[in-house]
């Protein structure tokens, strides 16, 4: 006798349906075949003692599992309910008429509860999509899948409440689609109305949140650089629906939804440490996962004291922060991770920290500056568009009642420059935001007059720009143009933004 039920695995941050065959023949062997790994494996012994904590038949016959198609490779505990199920089907101690409708994921413990799972949210989506009628998984994963409209979400908490619900014992509990109860909340406390003085790094913010623009802050300790940073996601553009799927499906893989939350609409903000491995920071692994890059997806990704990073760390961002996904490749697969982030890094100006500081001696000789400035690659800073000076703010600032502007209204005048943006690329594939501009849409959308194309040429020649600088200047003038409005590039605003290039090499040198 032969029986079918559903099941998922999870490629990269896509799910793939997977078809369990269970047989029950003459014999009384175990087998599993499909290329499962050591867990799916080992589901066996824990269906086994699940059914006998649950006085449940496991049938004395040969069973023969297979989990199609054969070619991919299975991995995780989830498959456990789809077998159980499976198993009690063929052995005719549950219904078969809902088997087909339903895809069945969640790993049971030996006593058949069962286990929080990652992942829920792209097996939601696929099973949407493949026309199944609903899913069956753990109860503290009803809020993430019950975001997918249209899906009957039946979360169970054990194996015997799956078994009366396919019997008919129960109705699936009512679970709210998208709705407050299952997004997590918008809002950030970190407002930049508490942030005193420092006009200039407030100014650089909004023309990197208006283009999604990479920025890299130098200053001494004490400065404010984290405080700055920590400020950018709530002057960022409100995530869309679908920035928030993107974004929700990478943290339900990675394992990062929160119980019993359901769609992330808050953008991330990840602060990997500097002791951080290639392989955290990019993804990958024996079993792939998405690295920090990855989780910053749609939001910000913060380096602190940028030169403490281990050169090949900071060497490996250099094709996603060009490519804006990272692909993982291993001998028998290939996954890729979406990673359109924001870089904002922050460093010391030296190892002390007080070079050019305008009250403390530095410490450090010339040649110390200059190994310590080395440690970040030319290619790599040719990469962040926006290089912010942040000087120490005076007492008289600090200890004033003036209250700076605050996040929202600096978020106002970031929407309206994106609106623009939207209007001007339209359906363009991969072009949201200025930064994402390629030379097509540069050479489309960045003419300069006669004046700022003069202008743009000494500054190349005088601060010896690479052909990527030129770029970098181009799209950032592009967006200071947007924030005043202007369909045309003026030498005003391309000024400005040949002003963030502070650190770019100059004979060879900082």
């Amino acid at each position: 006798m032969l029986v079918k039920t559903y099941s998922s695995a999870i490629v990269g941050i896509e799910s793939n349906i997977i078809t369990v065959e269970v047989n029950l023949g003459i014999g009384i062997n175990f087998y599993m075949v499909g290329l499962p790994d050591n867990a799916v494996k080992e589901s066996h012994q824990r269906i086994r003692a699940a059914f006998s904590n649950n006085d449940l038949k496991f049938p004395g016959r040969e069973l023969t599992i297979n989990l199609a198609p054969a070619d991919m490779r299975k991995e995780g505990s989830h498959f456990d309910l789809a077998i159980a199920i499976g198993i009690l089907a063929v052995s005719e101690q549950i219904n078969h008429d809902l088997l087909s409708s339903y895809v069945l994921i969640g790993e049971l413990s030996l006593d058949g509860t069962m286990s929080t799972m990652k992942g829920v949210l792209p097996i939601a989506i696929e099973a949407k999509k493949q026309g199944f009628k609903g899913l069956i998984l753990p109860f503290d994963n009803v809020a993430e899948a019950a975001v997918v409209e249209g899906l009957d979400v039946v979360g169970v908490k054990d194996l015997q409440s799956a078994v009366a619900f396919l019997n008919g014992e129960e109705k699936a509990p009512e679970h709210p689609l998208v709705t407050e109860k299952v997004v997590e909340e918008t809002g950030y406390e970190a407002d930049f109305l508490d942030v005193k003085g420092q006009l200039a790094v407030k100014r650089a913010f909004e023309i990197a949140a208006a283009g999604g623009h990479n920025v890299i802050l130098i200053g001494p300790p004490g400065a404010g650089k984290s405080m700055l940073a920590k400020r950018l996601p709530g002057i960022l553009p409100s995530m869309s629906m679908e920035e928030s799927l993107e974004t929700t499906k990478i943290h339900s893989v990675a394992g990062k939804v929160r119980q019993m939350k359901g769609l992330i609409r808050s953008r991330p903000f990840r602060k990997p440490h500097h002791t951080i491995s290639d392989i955290g920071l990019i993804g990958g692994g024996s079993f792939p996962q998405p690295g920090e890059i990855s989780l910053a997806h749609n939001g910000v990704l913060f380096l602190d004291e940028l030169p403490e990073y281990k050169r090949t760390v900071l060497e490996v961002l250099r094709q996603p922060l060009e490519d804006r996904v990272v692909s993982i490749s291993r001998a028998r697969f290939s996954v890729d991770y979406p990673a359109n982030f924001m870089l904002i890094a922050a460093m010391n100006p030296c190892p002390c920290g007080y070079h050019n500081h305008p009250e403390k001696e530095c410490s450090c000789g010339p040649s110390v500056v200059q190994r310590y400035l080395n440690r970040i690659s030319g290619p790599l800073l040719d990469r962040i568009d926006l290089h912010v000076q942040v000087t120490p703010i005076s007492y008289d600032e600090l200890s004033g009642k003036s209250v700076g502007e605050c996040s929202a209204k600096i978020q106002e005048r970031v929407e309206a420059a994106r609106k623009l943006q939207h209007e001007r690329y339209g359906d363009r594939r991969g072009v949201f935001s200025n930064a994402l501009m390629s030379s097509r849409e540069i050479k489309e959308f960045c003419d300069l007059s006669p004046e700022g194309a003069n202008l743009l040429k000494n500054a190349m020649e005088r601060m010896k720009l690479s052909a990527r600088a030129y770029d970098r200047i181009l799209k950032v003038s592009r967006t200071i143009a947007d924030l005043a409005c202007s369909s045309k590039i003026e030498t005003a605003h391309l000024a400005e933004a040949i002003q963030y290039r502070s650190l770019d090499r100059v004979d060879g040198g900082y």
